[in-house]
């Protein structure tokens, strides 16, 4: 069973997906661009709803998600702190894909107790300089810019695959219901305020970003899935590989011929890895306490 809500988090409407009504609970959390609960989950969602209580949320301005915050990544963190004292569990299992990865290790860090178990995708957040801060903050700093090359790539699904194609491993191999999904965001008008002033307050000329994680990795008891495309153009993948190292008790999974947005680009590789790391909902009482901590196990790469 498929449907939605909205929470009221401060001055802000959230917007969310969900499926499942049993299991342990599980919160997914976007990235940011071009996207939302259902452009980065439309497969998770469906994958682990017949096993966990799914919750796919638009982060503010985003998707169906309305309000007026500042685009900061501790923000995000507040956010999702928010909307989960609206949900009536103790613990919830967290995955965070790019921005969403980076706020969900924030609340993570910031409160270990209520988390269950942690899986960052292609995570923000995990170093201190992003190769490709400067073209992303040279366009947004010219007038128009980026609202006029939003319409342009939202022309047709081949326009749309050349924009993709800065951000997955092969953009000629995405199925068509991805591109048009993307499509769809390009055509929405405001689509991509949000993402512009969160590039104003985190993206710096010289490369360097405002949050970045990287010294407290090792003080993070949560169980932490690492999942990283091996073709990534836009968050490197050794950031992920460095973090791994960090985190006492962590699993890293490298997805070949996969770039930044792996949910999308090896959805059934991508679902086997999320569903093989989540609390096994055999042993999980259909209530809200999920069990404790369990091992990761070490997986090969591709």
């Amino acid at each position: 069973m498929t449907g939605t809500g909205v929470a009221t988090v401060g001055n802000c409407r959230i917007a969310y997906r969900r499926a499942g009504t049993s299991g342990p609970p599980v919160v997914l959390c976007h990235g940011a661009g071009i996207d939302d609960a259902t452009v980065s989950w439309r497969h998770t969602i469906d994958a682990l709803a017949e096993d966990y209580q799914v919750y796919g949320i638009d982060w503010p301005e985003y998707g169906n998600s309305t309000g007026s915050v500042s685009h900061t990544l501790e923000t995000y963190v507040d956010v999702l702190e928010g909307f989960l004292e609206t949900l009536p569990y103790e613990r919830v299992s967290l995955a965070g894909i790019s921005m969403g990865g980076g706020a969900t290790l924030g609340y993570a860090l910031r409160h270990p107790d209520r988390v269950e178990q942690l899986a960052l995708v292609d995570s923000y957040g995990l170093g201190g300089r992003l190769p490709s801060a400067l073209p992303w903050k040279m366009l947004g700093q010219i007038p128009g810019i980026t609202e006029f090359g939003k319409i342009a790539c939202s022309v047709s699904s081949e326009s749309v695959r050349m924009v993709l194609d800065s951000l997955v491993a092969d953009a000629s191999e995405l199925p068509e219901p991805f591109v048009e999904d993307v499509r769809t965001k390009l055509m929405e008008p405001g689509s991509i305020q949000a993402f512009k002033q969160f590039q104003r307050n985190e993206l710096s000329f010289n490369g360097r970003v405002a949050t970045n994680f990287v010294d407290d990795l090792e003080s993070l008891t949560v169980p932490t899935l690492l999942v990283h495309g091996r073709d990534d153009p836009l968050v490197p993948v050794d950031w992920s590989i460095r973090a791994a190292k960090r985190l006492p008790d962590a699993e890293l999974d490298l997805v070949g011929n996969c770039g930044h947005w792996t949910p999308r680009e090896r959805p059934k590789r991508f679902n086997q890895s999320l569903r093989e790391w989540l609390p096994d909902h055999r042993h999980t009482p259909q209530i809200q306490y999920p069990k404790g901590q369990i091992p990761g196990l070490t997986r090969a790469s591709d």
